[in-house]
C-alpha cells in the first residue's frame, strides 16, 4: 500500500480569516511530501514567517489538493432540529463542488427556500465520501 502524500499550502493572506490571499492568487503549494518530510518543510517554512500574522501554511493530503470536496447538502426536515427529513422526502445531496462553486450553489438554493422555516441547506466537506 502507497503511503499518503501531503502537501504544504498557503501564503500572505488579505485577513486573519485566511480566506483571501493578499495578492488575490493562488495560495504556494508545496509537495509532494510523505507525512514526516511535508511536517518537517511546514516547520521550517513558518519558522521563517512566524513575524507576520498574515502569512498561513497547513497541511493538506493529495486529495484534498487534487479535486472537489465541497457538497451542498440539506431539504426539507420534520422540525427545526434538522435532523429527520420531513415525511416523504430524502435528504438532497449536489456536489462535488469546489468550495466558491459551493457557496454558490447553496446561495442559489437557499434564495429560493428562504421562506420555507423547515427547509435547510448546509455545505459540507468531503460529504459525498462516505
Amino acid at each position: 500500500m502507497a503511503e499518503q502524500k501531503f502537501y504544504v499550502v498557503g501564503g500572505e493572506y488579505a485577513d486573519t480569516t485566511f480566506e483571501h490571499l493578499a495578492n488575490g492568487g493562488d495560495p504556494d503549494i508545496h509537495g509532494p511530501f510523505l507525512e514526516r518530510d511535508a511536517k518537517d518543510f511546514w516547520r521550517s517554512i513558518t519558522g521563517k514567517t512566524v513575524d507576520n500574522a498574515m502569512i498561513r501554511y497547513v497541511l493538506k493530503a493529495e486529495e484534498e489538493i487534487n479535486g472537489p470536496i465541497y457538497w451542498v447538502v440539506g431539504g426539507e426536515y420534520a422540525d427545526t432540529t434538522f435532523k429527520t427529513p420531513a415525511s416523504g422526502t430524502a435528504i438532497e445531496a449536489y456536489g462535488p463542488f469546489e468550495k466558491g462553486e459551493a457557496l454558490d450553489v447553496w446561495r442559489s438554493i437557499t434564495g429560493k427556500t428562504v421562506d420555507y422555516a423547515l427547509v435547510r441547506y448546509d455545505i459540507r466537506e468531503r460529504w459525498g465520501d462516505r
